[in-house]
């Protein structure tokens, strides 16, 4: 055998070296470098011969990491256009107004945060003044996704633009009396500003890379040209620890989203403390971005480091700075020039000589003061060379000091995310500092006063005439007025009208034949926008697949290996489904973006997601109430629902209490249809509301949950009874009467209301069957469309009469002179069909499948939770028994007889 110790490196190589002297050359200068002038100046040119490689283009593994400097160095950088000193009076006076604003609102307890936008100032305001497009201008703009925290520079700046008054700066967290401000960007509150929600959970820069994809995905379609439009996401350090964060980088690169940029706040702090105390954050940023293909830019130092990186003839400061954890820069940040010459520049002989040229006001100024995210100049050097980057998407890591310019109270303190307030002398010391016209006899009483240069002063013109060059007012959100959608042909949803027969057919497929009905409407059609998380054969939607394509920037640059197929896996560059892939975030993400196109673009779309009802909303609700704060509208389709119908899959897929959560959501309009007629109903009333012509006090921002079932069964005709529709969408209506329904027993019979929803009705029916063959017992039978939309009707009545008005709850009125007591019944926990229970003037009973979920058949689970044909007739005899009505002798020999 082989000696292992004897074969050498190469020979266990797959990769063949067809020079090995080469080679061997090159290993032994590096050892040469490494021994003569030390490991560190071999690891610099190695780094430096990496870095040519990648510009050249050679196919070599990226640099994830690289020294702790600036990207673009101070020779490189280019001018910045414009008058840089009006820039910054103008930056100085939204500092105070952000400062003054939340402290004056901590009087009345509201809170705030201050800290966040002192470091991010420049941040946003050089794109402000040279890089964000208005929505007055071609195209749509830019899509600036902001970070929550910083919302009061935001609010400071549009207070000087004269879009805010004093009036809504006081206001700021007290919007019950009107003209209030809301703490965070949040378009249902203030709709004209607040384009998108964010604040922390990561989904800020999750719906930032999906907007920026949809922008591609509209313009590949051919339903609007938005190239021009950048999405920027300012995001901070400690936010990139939510994994929905960096859930989507690799899409990201992927498509090569060179539309999209990143501008990461590093000021190094989260709530309570160091993002990464024992590390370095901005390295470990850098090395995931460019990991997952971004293209990454350092803005580090601000110019006063320039000296000291001049004097680093060794690579001794470089070094350092790679070294020193993250928190432990803080620390240098509150102490005197002293401690940093120790502790900093004492650690290495070389950076000891270089501190002895240093003065303390210069080291002070470079570890207190220049930090690369302060300077105008810097960040515009990084935005620049952001959005002329071609192939990629762009992170800007700036680095910033949290509190800069508030006062040593704050700078860099752990607890400055919570510290709400100024006192009236460190105001008067941030005036100073900030070189503000502001006077002493200004604080009356000791409040501090709000600054403003004037509505016609230089400031303000400048602010407005870069606003008006770049098109118009940032941020802002417009709702053009868009003509309604006409409706579609009324053929494709009479279609379901007739039933199917004898065939079975489950909702989710007759759910699918509609939207395959509804895209080929010539009107309307191309707006529709299929989305699933790789679900797509499990709904039955492959047909879809080669008549719509699937939205592929690069196209199908292969052989499909089912391309001799009819129903072949297609993809193209104007496709129309979006097929994300296992990700329900990253589905639930496209159809934010596609749901609020109405707003962003001017566009109307109409995106449905389709999804396993119990990946929905327990996995993304989050994402349905920022769907709900966007005012997103389109149709959420949970599949295979209920928590008996999906068999054998368990305890993990069986979804018994979506319905509950989606009832907390204002804006979510929730059905469980029976029957496929049911759908039909359904969409062409949320495509009205919607999309078309709303009725008078209608809301047309919401969107519309509906589950629908994988088990085939038969699907009945349309009732011919007056007012079934209205009552599919207002949630309840009699299916049918034991009479019509040809069970009619006895004369004076015992009668009792069956509510069923979605597949549950089957039961109820079958039940209805047993109780009048079996029992003599007369049942008459109800589909509860949407529980949740009868208990809203009733809330909304009892809201009237505390005002005095008179109004009945609508599903008091449907009931109204219903004989018997009234069972209530669904695929769901108990606490869904009990929304409605106080009132339902009858007496109530319910069943439901609370619980976990099991393995077995549909028959086995069913009869695990009581809630099959059998034990709904053991649950009305019972009813019955109560009131009188049946003798109670029958309960048990209805249990016994049933195996109960």
């Amino acid at each position: 055998m082989t000696d292992p110790q004897a074969i050498q490196p190469s020979e266990l190589d797959q990769l063949p070296d067809r020079d090995p002297e080469e080679t061997a050359e090159w290993q032994a200068s590096l050892d040469a470098v490494a021994k003569a002038a030390g490991p560190h100046r071999a690891a610099y040119l190695m780094r430096r011969t990496l870095e040519r490689a990648e510009g050249s283009g050679i196919a070599l593994p990226k640099l994830l990491e690289t020294d702790y400097v600036n990207s673009i160095p101070t020779a490189a950088e280019p001018s910045v256009p414009g008058d840089e000193e009006m820039e910054a009076r103008i930056t100085a006076w939204n500092r105070w107004n952000a400062a003054a604003m939340v402290t004056r609102g901590s009087k009345h307890g509201v809170g705030g945060h201050i800290a966040t936008f002192a470091s991010a100032a420049w941040l946003y305001e050089t794109g402000f003044n040279h890089f964000f497009k208005g929505k007055e201008g071609d195209g749509s703009g830019d899509q600036l996704y902001i970070q929550g925290h910083a919302s009061p520079g935001i609010y400071a700046r549009a207070f000087l633009d004269g879009r805010l008054t004093e009036q809504h700066l006081d206001n700021f967290r007290q919007e019950a009396g009107g003209n209030g401000l809301p703490s965070y960007p949040h378009p249902r509150r203030l709709p004209w500003l607040w384009e998108f929600p964010t604040v922390s959970m990561g989904l800020g820069p999750l719906s930032a890379i999906y907007q920026a994809r949809f922008n591609r995905y509209l313009t590949s379609r051919g339903i609007k040209d938005v190239s021009a439009s950048h999405v920027w996401a300012f995001l901070g350090d400690g936010e990139m620890d939510e994994p929905e964060s960096t859930a989507a980088l690799a899409l990201a690169a992927r498509e090569e989203l060179d539309n999209l940029t990143f501008v990461i706040n590093c000021n190094l702090q989260r709530l309570d403390g160091p993002v990464r105390a024992n590390f370095k954050i901005v390295q470990e940023l850098e090395a995931q971005f460019r990991g997952a293909g971004w293209n990454v830019v350092k803005t580090l130092w601000g110019t006063a480091w320039d000296e000291l990186f001049a004097l680093d003839t060794t690579g001794a400061l470089v070094r350092r700075l790679r070294e020193v954890p993250d928190a432990q820069v803080q620390t240098y940040q509150t102490r005197d020039a002293a401690y940093i010459r120790e502790d900093f520049f004492g650690k290495d002989p070389a950076l000891a000589e270089m501190a002895k040229l240093l003065s303390d006001d210069k080291i002070l100024e470079c570890f207190h003061i220049s930090r690369g995210g302060h300077e105008a100049r810097k960040v515009y050097a990084a935005y620049k060379a952001a959005v002329e980057h071609k192939g990629a998407p762009t992170v800007i890591l700036a680095q910033t000091v949290k509190g800069h310019t508030l006062g040593e109270g704050f700078a860099s303190k752990n607890a400055n995310h919570q510290m709400k307030k100024l006192t009236v002398d460190e105001f008067k010391a941030m005036r100073d500092r900030l070189g503000l016209p502001i006077k002493d006899s200004d604080f009356v009483d000791g409040v501090v006063p709000y600054g403003h240069p004037g509505a016609d002063s230089p400031e303000v013109r400048y602010l407005q005439e870069r606003r008006a060059a770049l098109g118009g007012p940032a941020p802002a959100r417009r709702v053009h007025p868009v003509a309604p959608l006409p409706a579609p042909a009324e053929k494709a949803f009479a279609a379901f009208d007739k039933g199917s027969g004898s065939q079975n057919v489950a909702t989710t497929m007759a759910f699918v034949r509609l939207v395959k009905d509804l895209v080929r409407d010539k009107e309307t059609g191309s707006r529709w926008v299929p989305i699933v998380p790789d679900e797509a054969r499990t709904f039955g939607m492959e047909s879809l697949f080669p008549s719509l394509g699937i939205y592929s920037p690069k196209g199908q640059t292969y052989e499909p290996v089912d391309r001799d197929q009819l129903m072949y896996y297609k993809e193209a560059k104007n496709g129309q489904i979006l097929n994300e892939g296992i990700t329900e975030a990253g589905s639930m993400a496209d159809f934010i973006a596609a749901s609020t196109s109405y707003a962003t673009h001017g566009e109307a779309m109409i995106p449905f997601y389709i999804f396993y009802s119990m990946f929905g909303w327990q996995r993304t609700a989050d994402q349905m109430w920022q769907l709900g704060d966007q005012l997103g509208r389109g149709f959420l389709v949970g599949a295979t629902a209920g928590r008996t119908t999906l068999t054998g899959e368990g305890l993990q897929h069986a979804d018994g209490h979506s319905p509950v959560i989606a009832a907390t959501n204002p804006a979510a309009l929730t059905y469980d249809p029976a029957f496929a007629y049911e759908i039909a109903v359904i969409v062409k009333d949320g495509l009205r509301r919607m999309y078309g012509e709303a009725a008078p006090g209608e809301d047309q921002n919401v969107f519309y949950y509906l589950t629908v079932y994988n088990e085939p069964l038969p699907q009945p005709a349309k009732p011919a009874a007056p007012g079934i529709d209205e009552g599919i969408v207002k949630g309840l209506y009699r299916f049918n009467t034991a009479e019509s329904a040809g069970l009619a027993p006895v004369a004076n019979a015992p009668r009792i209301q069956l509510l069923g929803s979605g597949t549950a009705i089957h039961w109820a029916l079958k039940a209805q069957k047993l109780l009048a063959e079996e029992w003599g017992v007369a049942a008459d039978v109800w589909s509860a469309t949407s529980w949740t939309e009868l208990r809203r009707d009733a809330l909304e009545a009892d809201a009237a009469l505390l005002r005095g008005e008179e109004r009945v709850p609508y599903v008091r009125q449907a009931l109204q002179g219903a004989e018997g007591p009234v069972l209530a019944v669904s695929d769901y926990m108990r606490q869904v069909p009990d929304q409605i229970a106080q009132w339902v003037e009858q007496d109530w009973s319910s069943l439901g499948a609370d619980g976990f979920g099991l393995s077995d058949t549909r028959e086995a689970a069913r009869r695990h939770f009581g809630v099959d044909a059998e034990s709904i007739v053991v649950a009305a005899l019972a009813q019955l028994a109560g009131r009188g009505e049946v003798k109670a002798a029958a309960v048990k020999e209805a249990r016994e007889k049933y195996g109960l």
